[in-house]
């Protein structure tokens, strides 16, 4: 059965991914394809409708992104967002002004007038600007359906061309009805019919790895934690057997969590699971190193490395699978976005290693998204809430050098503060809680006398898709259960600290 599909064009903007989170929510099977996508491509794509995303540049720019006019000659919906709404009226004969100051933030918006994208909403709400370009005067047959006090065209259609432009960011959490702008657009423009779901996503994907694995071995590079299960769990349905799973015991793990991994995947859900014991090899390797940057790439290497060795043991491997998502692309500097932090399990095999090819059956999926295929897998619920885990595990999580006593400490530290969050009931509200060991020691009293000893800090966060994220107001009084109990029950932590900053500017990890 062919799916209806949404086509969404990417002009570089940093929400373009959750557009297209945004319309798979809403039932919409949706794909983010480059902008330069010609007519013929589009056409053969067949797309009930048609998405412009934002995008950094000026529609004035001598190399900004552009499409081809006939676009809007197929007869098919299309929404501009942002830079997208200002390139339908720049092409269309509109005007486009360039402010003088940049509008960023929330702004109240007010409809002006009915349309099929203001069904249901009220006439007044609030949006998300990011702009500095701005339309001044739309098209000639389109009219001006939402304003605000410094953006006059805030929504601007014609409804007969099923053509409409969205200033703001309708994709965002901080617009207020902007997600039922989506639908409107979806439903009442495009008259989609929401045929798209979890439950088809894994019917679709293990029918394609069928056809794509065949008879052929696969090796799953297994870490226990939410993104490897569900990857290996969909690889499993389709490939049963012919799947081995590798669980790389880095030695870097949190507390009794390796005896976890082998119990549930091997014992419960009867996976082929081998457990490769390295936490020696990765020491050694780490030993001295204190940029993160190098400590991940020394990770990811040795995980290849290992990896590598027991697909020789097991005989001829075609395929490695992998846990990756899509927040992992991003920051590993896919595409046009910068470099944040390296993730070992982005950007293919060295050439060195014998595998033929990645498969990464997750890679488009956000945090959520991959939550939700884990429940319609039939995993358990506390795996599949089980909160996200570095694959460079607690090296990164150790500010400096890796060592056997540190990462004695913060695993101790690591397993009371979160033993302290579920017994608060806090672990299903909090994304993501762990401890770090600071690059500090400071001066204490403990028993008497006097200690020189680590830093404790506990970050914990809320968020959606680990995109964006805010640090979880966790209340005084557990606080403090967790901070006497560190300083009394942990060896070598004399002092605790909270992070409280939000992501961006700083990242959820440490390093």
């Amino acid at each position: 059965m062919q799916h209806e599909r949404v086509l969404v064009l990417d002009f570089g903007g940093q929400y373009n991914q959750l557009i297209a989170r945004r319309v798979r929510d809403l039932k919409v099977y949706c794909d983010l394809k480059p902008c330069d996508m010609t007519i013929e491509e589009i056409k053969e794509y067949d797309p009930i409708g048609i998405i412009f995303t934002g995008g950094p540049n000026s529609v004035y720019d001598a190399d900004s992104p552009h499409v081809c006019k006939e676009i809007f000659d197929l007869g098919i919906p299309v929404l501009g967002i942002c830079y997208g709404c200002q390139l339908i009226s720049y092409m269309l004969g509109g005007w486009v002004e360039h402010a003088e100051s940049s509008e960023y933030g929330k702004r109240e918006f007010s409809f002006i007038k009915e349309s099929p994208l203001s069904a249901d909403i009220p006439e007044k709400s609030v949006c998300w600007m990011s702009h500095t370009d701005h339309v001044l005067r739309v098209p000639e047959g389109f009219e001006i359906l939402a304003s605000t006090e410094t953006c006059p065209v805030t929504v601007y259609g014609h409804e007969a061309r099923r053509i409409y432009g969205i200033q703001f960011h309708p994709e965002v959490v901080h617009s207020e009805y902007g997600n039922k702008m989506l639908e409107n657009f979806l439903y009442k423009v495009c008259g989609a019919r929401g045929d798209w779901t979890m439950q088809n996503f894994v019917a679709e994907q293990v029918e394609n790895l069928k056809r794509k694995i065949g008879n052929k071995r696969v090796l799953c590079a297994m870490s226990g934690g939410v993104d490897s299960a569900v990857a290996a769990t969909l690889i499993h349905r389709a490939a049963g057997d012919n799947l081995t799973c590798v669980f790389v015991d880095h030695g870097l793990l949190r507390k009794y969590e390796a005896d976890e991994v082998m119990s549930e995947f091997r014992e419960k859900l009867g996976m082929n699971l081998i457990k490769a014991d390295a936490g020696e090899r990765f020491l050694k390797k780490l030993k001295g190193v204190s940029d993160p940057e190098k400590k991940r790439k020394i990770i990811g290497k040795q995980f290849i490395k290992v990896f590598e060795a027991e697909a020789k043991k097991i005989g001829a491997v075609d395929f490695l699978v992998q846990g990756t998502i899509y927040p992992d692309v991003i920051e590993s500097g896919k595409g046009k976005s910068a470099v944040i932090k390296s993730h070992h399990n982005v950007g293919g095999l060295p050439s060195v290693v014998d595998f033929k090819e990645i498969i990464e059956p997750l890679r488009d999926l956000f945090k959520d998204e991959v939550r939700r295929v884990g429940t319609e897998l039939g995993l358990p619920e506390h795996l599949v809430q089980r909160q996200p885990f570095p694959g460079p595990g607690l090296a990164i999580r150790i500010m400096g050098e890796v060592t056997r006593e540190k990462l004695e400490t913060l695993r101790d530290a690591d397993y009371i503060f979160r033993d302290e969050i579920a017994k608060a009931g806090l672990n299903q509200e909090i994304w993501q809680y762990f401890a770090v060991i600071t690059n500090s020691k400071t001066v204490g009293v403990q028993g008497d006398f006097r200690t020189y000893e680590n830093v404790i800090a506990l970050r914990a966060v809320t968020s959606v898709d680990a995109m964006t994220a805010d640090w979880a107001r966790i209340p005084f009084e557990i606080m403090e259960k967790i901070s006497n109990r560190i300083t009394n029950e942990v060896k070598h932590a004399n002092r605790i600290v909270y992070d409280v900053t939000s992501k961006p500017p700083a990242t959820i990890e440490w390093e």
